[in-house]
């Protein structure tokens, strides 16, 4: 499917389609973050333990994409995001009748197992349709899910768990997903443009293809970085804030409204000048600019209510919006006839990523005599280090497109 085959409404209802299934997706993930003191209070696990369990979907996510690798351009691209967003729905609803941390664990493997193909695909489909000089805006209108799942998804789930259970919010996303798959079955056109190039590669050759370019691999560290820069705080934000800043559980949804509610402007403002002043340009500035709210939150001490949400909700715009023309930069470093392998094993090295930072995070900080977090500024520190590599990586990509676009 090439973007001539869409009208400019179809694509709108394609494009507003696929942020639907990512902000089921991403809050799944999201959710278990705000939550961490829960866990760690019910299951009576340890801040490690807590890391692990944040590390196991992203882990299980990373080695889903790389079987995707060898599957994921086979097959027509609608019907394949609807199986894998069932299977995520049934993975979800496990996670909320998990009776405990063992079984919930298993859950969490599942829905990472479904959900992080299912990113890839999302984006596989985005750079299929949506032609590279229009593709910010594109790709700002499907991470806006990540901030509606803040300024909405995330306090609403913690109103549940606060109010029903911790397994509400799951059960509550299992329900939206099903209705949202009935609607994407409805509303995507065919998705399988791919299917009919001539000279298609075996499934092996095409992933030697894809891992054998120096472009790819350069694309690959740089999609890491990205993801590391953030995992190394956001999983402990929830703790952090809770022993150590003084904010009290009720409170916490105050956070994420305020910064998903920010990040929801943001993000399409970031889509629009991504494709104006250029990709890589306006990543340079976001990621070196992100680097001052990291290390802010993480030796942030005890302060008013409105400090902490100014500096977590800054933190949210920059960690959201550097992503708009980054993850534009993967997708047009991917060589297009081989676009859906490369994202399937891009959903890999970001979940690879995103669970070693996580699990990094977990193991550099710790907990005094009197329970405050220790050292959670080092997990910062490193997370500013990725931020700065990424920006020296973002100079070295080839791109797919108008070199001017590409900034």
């Amino acid at each position: 499917m090439t973007h001539s085959h869409l009208s400019p409404r179809r694509e709108r209802w394609l494009l507003l389609t696929i942020a639907g299934i990512q902000f089921t997706h991403i809050l799944d993930f999201m959710i278990m973050m705000p939550l961490g003191p829960q866990f760690t209070r019910l299951f009576g696990i340890t801040d490690a333990q807590f890391g692990l369990l944040v590390s196991a979907y992203t882990l299980s996510a990373g080695i889903s994409g790389l079987a995707a690798a060898t599957y994921v351009d086979r097959f027509d691209r609608k019907r394949l995001l609807l199986t894998l967003y069932v299977l995520f729905a049934l993975a979800t609803l496990a996670c909320g009748l998990a009776p405990g941390y063992g079984f919930l664990m298993v859950a969490r493997v599942a829905a990472g197992m479904f959900g992080g193909v299912l990113s890839a695909l999302s984006q596989t489909i985005v750079a299929d349709v949506v032609p590279f000089e229009r593709r910010g805006r594109a790709m700002g209108i499907v991470m806006s899910s990540f901030s509606f799942s803040t300024v909405a998804g995330v306090p609403i789930g913690l109103f549940l768990a606060s109010h029903l259970s911790w397994q509400a919010p799951f059960i509550g996303i299992a329900a939206l997903s099903g209705v949202l798959a009935l609607g994407a079955a409805l509303t995507l056109p065919k998705l399988n443009q791919h299917l009919l190039a001539k000279d298609r590669p075996s499934i092996w050759r095409g992933i030697g293809m894809v891992l054998s370019e120096r472009n790819h691999q350069r694309a690959f560290a740089f999609s890491a970085l990205l993801m590391f820069t953030g995992f190394t705080i956001i999983p402990f934000i929830t703790i952090y804030m809770e022993t150590n800043v003084g904010v009290r559980s009720d409170q916490v949804p105050y956070i994420y409204l305020c910064g998903g509610a920010a990040t929801l402007v943001t993000a399409r403002v970031f889509g629009r000048l991504a494709d104006r002043m250029g990709k890589v340009r306006l990543f340079r500035w976001l990621a070196l600019a992100v680097t001052v709210p990291i290390m802010a939150v993480t030796l942030m001490p005890t302060l008013p209510l409105w400090a902490v949400l100014a500096a977590s909700t800054v933190l949210f715009v920059l960690l959201s919006g550097r992503m708009i023309p980054g993850m534009a930069l993967v997708t047009g470093a991917a060589t297009p006839a081989l676009r859906g392998t490369f994202m399937a094993l891009n959903a890999s090295v970001q979940s690879a990523a995103m669970g070693l930072a996580s699990f990094l995070g977990g193991l550099i900080i710790s907990r005094d005599a009197g329970g405050l977090v220790q050292h959670y500024w080092v997990a910062g520190l490193l997370g500013v280090c990725a931020s700065l590599a990424a920006v020296l990586m973002s100079r070295r990509l080839t791109l797919h497109g108008t070199p001017k676009a590409a900034g």
